[in-house]
């Protein structure tokens, strides 16, 4: 395994390039599968998730082709319904794949997907979709078993007891795509994300209105042509670059983000003292107003509101900003296993329940540190750049499923970070 090694205190600045979501092209690759045409995907980043993704398709017979870094052809006119265990259980997004074949195929088998460790993310809420489409559904032995030889259009509800389910909508528009008559979605997630499928589907010859709202219709439609897409740009990977711009007090331009895209995120960092210069479509730098942070006071929820995703990384800025910072998660309150490592790195943060309670102003100094998740890896990181010293972040495969190019995207901003293997750690460093 490698490792980030990382030296501290130096500003990051410059420009860096946004690459596509990795939220929007893992249920795109599996929309594909919705027609027998091919298709072919650009700004795809290059992930291991995505690689995962591919290799999971081709598994199920379809013709999947990287024609560049970042732009894939898929072909999937000859597929099976069974997804391998083997791959699935590896990323949890896979779970994506039941809307697309019990829509195209009317039956589908995937295992329990894998991938997450930040807590319970059922998915009840697919297969009540599944069922309110007619679908005829069996848990047996880790497998869902789908029959959908009876998919018909219905009125769905998606409210879950944490907001609208992102992949579960993902699910039921893929599904009800392709079956007769008219199916609601009230209470629909509306994250970018969503509407970039939408966008792609109906690129194929779907029907459906009200895209970007909570409250979708789609009117099914016999069969989808392939398509030729472009994959919307990854708002969680600006909004870290943004903060890794904040937490170095130094100033960088995202050529590619877009502000529509970043929700309540671009408000708390303004009230916190970070400029954010908005007046390009594509393109959006960061600095520090008056070299001063304040303190943040954050509460996730489904977008708009502030992401789940950046929680992590808001954590480590915390650490920087004056005065005391809450951050109260209510999309998934168990997500706080960055805490005792930034704790390890001189951070004071107090939990109380589903929130943290950030010190700032913390005199962070470089250790060796874990990490347990995707996001957890870049707060670390950004932790590492602003700390003292050298720091040392473990188990980074997790930041190898979200971030393209992470550490050669921070040397091009001038920071001292490098990838190496693990034998390479100081033995006298334990995470113990």
């Amino acid at each position: 395994m490698e490792v980030f090694r990382i030296c501290g205190g130096t500003s990051l600045n410059g420009v860096v390039n946004i690459s596509g979501s990795k939220n929007a092209a893992l249920p795109q690759f599996a929309a594909t599968l919705l027609s027998s045409e091919q298709s072919v995907l650009r700004n795809v980043p290059n992930l291991s998730d995505v690689r995962f993704m591919a290799e999971i398709l081709s598994e199920l017979g379809a013709e999947v082709r990287q024609l560049d870094n970042s732009t894939w052809e898929i072909n999937p006119a000859n597929i099976t319904h069974n997804a391998p265990y083997e791959l699935v259980r590896k990323m949890r997004a896979s779970i994506c794949l039941l809307g697309p074949l019990v829509g195209r195929l009317k039956k589908a088998e995937i295992p329990m997907p894998g991938g997450c460790v930040i807590g319970q993310r059922p998915i009840d809420l697919h297969i009540k979709a599944l069922s309110r489409l007619g679908a005829n559904i069996e848990l047996k032995k880790g497998i869902v078993k789908v029959d959908g030889k009876n998919l018909r259009g219905n009125k769905l509800f998606l409210g879950g007891r944490h907001g609208s389910t992102v992949t579960g909508t993902s699910n039921a528009i893929m599904a009800a795509v392709l079956a007769p008559g008219l199916t609601t979605i009230d209470s629909s997630a509306c994250e970018p994300e969503i509407s970039d499928l939408c966008s792609m589907l109906i690129s194929m010859g779907a029907k459906i209105s009200g895209v970007g709202s909570h409250r979708l219709e789609i009117e099914g439609v016999n069969k989808l042509s392939g398509c030729n897409h472009r994959v919307i740009p990854d708002r969680i990977e600006a909004a870290t670059y943004a903060i890794a711009a904040a937490i170095t007090q130094g100033e960088v331009t995202l050529n590619g983000a877009k502000s529509e895209h970043l929700g309540s995120f671009i408000n708390v960092m303004q009230e916190s003292g970070v400029s954010m210069d908005l007046e390009h479509t594509d393109q959006i730098k960061v600095y520090l107003k008056n070299g001063e942070l304040n303190s943040l006071e954050i509460i996730t929820l489904p977008y708009p509101g502030f992401p789940t995703d950046l929680q992590a990384q808001s954590c480590a800025l915390a650490c920087k900003a004056n005065g005391l910072s809450i951050l109260t998660e209510r999309v998934y309150p168990s997500r706080f296993m960055h805490v005792p490592e930034l704790m390890r790195m001189g951070a004071d943060i107090a939990m109380e329940g589903a929130s943290s309670v950030v010190k700032g102003k913390s005199k962070l100094t470089g250790a060796p540190v874990m990490a347990s998740d995707l996001r957890a890896s870049a707060a670390l990181i950004l932790a590492g750049l602003a700390a003292e010293g050298e720091s040392w972040v473990q188990r980074i495969y997790h930041l190898d499923r979200g971030y393209d190019a992470f550490e050669k995207k921070l040397q091009a901003l001038g920071a001292i970070v490098e990838r190496v293997p693990e034998n390479k750690l100081p033995k006298s460093f334990s995470t113990n």
